[in-house]
């Protein structure tokens, strides 16, 4: 039997849920500042970029706009070009510190779409290189992450301050 270590996901498996709000809504309503401990790397004023808890890759970001919405002819204008110009701070970013050789963005509108929280529009934003898609992600159907969370916080937070 196979074993691949993941500590973080721990919280995630042991704790019920507190509570029935949008992860994404309470997130938005922390603390105005970056919060490590929730891996909120950047606060824009329309959209919040943050780390996947359960990442495709090492980087693996999330944009999100503050505002409850499930698509986006339910984004404002200001909100939608701000979440695309944060897509290409997260590319600068990336690329300085992963040196990154391709990028996948996308969008899951739906559930049936594959949204896992369905009624909070978000833009994956995932660096990627060249034979990162190893047999084991593709046979085994199990990704390897090579570092953690924590980790890549402390990467890549201080970039986005000084972009």
């Amino acid at each position: 039997m196979d074993h691949l270590w993941s500590p973080w996901r721990f919280r995630y498996v042991s704790q019920s849920p507190q509570t029935d709000e949008c992860a994404f809504c309470e997130l938005a309503r922390q603390d105005p500042g970056l919060d490590p401990t929730r891996y909120v790397l950047f606060r824009a004023r329309h959209n919040f970029v943050f780390l996947n808890l359960y990442p495709y890759t090492t980087g693996h970001l999330l944009v999100a706009p503050y505002a409850h919405v499930a698509s986006l002819n339910g984004l404002e204008s200001e909100t939608l070009c701000e979440m695309i110009s944060l897509a290409r701070q997260a590319e600068e970013v990336l690329g300085a510190v992963y040196h990154a050789e391709g990028y996948n963005l996308g969008m899951n509108l739906g559930r049936c779409a594959g949204a896992g929280l369905a009624d909070h529009l978000h833009l994956h934003f995932l660096p990627r290189w060249v034979g990162d898609s190893s047999f084991v992600s593709v046979v085994g159907e199990t990704r390897v992450i090579p570092e953690d969370l924590a980790t890549t916080y402390d990467k890549l937070a201080p970039l986005f301050r000084n972009a």
